[in-house]
């Protein structure tokens, strides 16, 4: 059976986290002693790349997944906390940490898992899954002095979870399901249609304190991510389209 992941697709995804990794330590500069949280960080394996000199003890991963989070703790030696994806807040103090770095992760803060079957409408599923992801945008800036949270762009012309062409996201929701579901098992690892994704103004009115950034491939907007440096008064104002070419990126680190 044909699996369209074998495609370069993978490839690109390694270039693009490798880019926006740079990205991250030119905008954030973590520094020793930094408390980093990688939030919904899965096995840790993500960050330790980023930040591979980072003392251990002064990085957390969250993540609702205990099988992932043992892998963190046994494998790059992370402090770990296990997430309630029910609770209506995150188990953090105020600033608890420095930096927040939170990856493909806001577009997945929908609806309960157990009514995504359920939930075919449209207007149903954008109403709480918009409810719902303003809460988490107000949890990370509540937690964190500085964050960096990224997200594929919504009118990228490949949709990143189901490697389908871009207007899959325009379908009603019904039709939505059916096309991911459907196509979902020609590939290695499946698709969830549990997504909704972003335009950078509904971003930025998730992180009014933040800058949104773009990253383009091929000059078309493929991620975006809302920044707040730790000294959020040293960053530059939000004025234009704020795209940051990744060659800059890569000469700033």
């Amino acid at each position: 059976m044909l699996r369209i992941d074998r495609f370069p697709l993978a490839a690109m995804a390694r270039r693009a986290r490798e880019r926006r990794a740079a990205l991250f330590r030119a905008t954030l500069a973590p520094k020793p002693g930094m408390r980093i949280l990688d939030l919904g960080g899965g096995n840790g394996s993500h960050i330790a790349r980023i930040l591979p000199d980072h003392d251990p003890r002064h990085v957390t991963v969250a993540d609702i997944s205990e099988w992932h989070l043992a892998a963190a703790r046994r494998e790059f030696r992370f402090d770990t906390v296990r997430l309630n994806e029910h609770a209506p807040t995150l188990p953090f103090d105020d600033a608890e940490f420095d930096i927040c770095f939170c990856s493909s992760v806001i577009e997945h803060i929908s609806v309960p898992k157990t009514e995504l079957a359920t939930c075919q409408s449209e207007r149903v599923f954008r109403d709480h899954a918009r409810a719902n992801q303003r809460a988490f945008a107000s949890e990370v800036r509540r937690i964190a002095k500085g964050y960096f949270v990224q997200t594929p762009y919504k009118y990228f012309p490949l949709e990143s979870h189901s490697l389908l062409p871009m207007p899959v996201v325009l379908l009603p929701r019904p039709q939505q399901v059916a096309v991911i579901t459907r196509f979902s098992k020609y590939r290695r690892k499946r698709a969830t249609p549990d997504f909704l994704l972003f335009t950078r103004r509904e971003l930025s009115a998730m992180f009014p304190d933040a800058q949104i950034l773009s990253e383009r491939w091929f000059g078309m907007t493929k991620s975006i991510m809302a920044v707040r440096p730790v000294d959020a008064a040293a960053s530059v104002a939000n004025s234009g389209d704020n795209s940051v070419p990744w060659a800059l990126a890569r000469r700033r680190t």
